[in-house]
């Protein structure tokens, strides 16, 4: 369609310039003509003018069609996020206040418990194991990666998951491997973690809310 346009243009100005100046375009025995009979033939190239003017206005329109989608481009264009996706942050947030919920294991990890005895830091990890250990098993399917006895001797098939098995002492040739199983390593086979609120204002939530007692 540019093409067309810049020929219907092109033509216009060749008729202008031969009805203006006939003896620079035309053969010498029409100019006489073309100056006897000028006035008939700018109404000619008027005329023409109106029939080629759509194919004119093809350049205007293309260049107004570019310029009206480069801002629309640009609007619909994906923005970095200010605060960035919270939404994985957000569920550790949570089951770090179910922990803190059940076992109280953020007021004892956050504590400086060197100021206590040993006593008395073994008789609140009891009450911190049992409550984080019921929070793991209401959230989490946890089993072992390896049924065997932890010391007996296990074979490591070939194709193993990398994340499944860590290899440690000399490594040659390749597997299967058989070594001596030193820690069977556990896996989860289910994940419920607690719901968060859907809106936060781009922030985090809260652990365990500050309690004020009102008086």
């Amino acid at each position: 369609m540019r093409s067309v346009s810049l020929f219907a243009v092109f033509i216009i100005i060749i008729l202008v310039a031969a009805a203006i100046a006939p003896e620079a375009l035309v053969p010498g025995p029409m100019v006489d003509m073309i100056r006897e009979n000028h006035e008939k033939l700018m109404w000619a190239i008027l005329a023409v003018a109106i029939l080629l003017l759509p194919a004119i206005f093809v350049i205007k329109t293309g260049t107004k069609t570019k310029v009206r989608k480069e801002p629309r481009a640009a609007a619909i264009r994906p923005q970095a996020s200010a605060t960035g996706d919270t939404g994985c942050e957000a569920h550790i947030v949570s089951f770090l206040g179910v922990l803190q919920e059940k076992g109280r294991l953020i007021d004892f990890l956050m504590e400086e418990i060197a100021p206590f005895e040993d006593a008395q830091v073994g008789a609140a990890a009891r009450v911190i194991h049992e409550g984080c250990r019921s929070a793991l098993l209401e959230h989490f399917e946890i089993v072992p990666v390896r049924d065997e006895p932890e010391g007996s001797n296990v074979v490591v098939p070939a194709g193993f998951a990398p994340d499944s098995h860590q290899l440690v002492g000399k490594i040659i040739g390749q597997p299967p491997f058989t070594g001596t199983l030193v820690h069977k390593g556990w896996k989860t086979n289910r994940v419920k973690l607690p719901r968060t609120l859907n809106h936060q204002g781009g922030r985090l939530p809260a652990i365990a809310p500050a309690q004020v007692e009102l008086k």
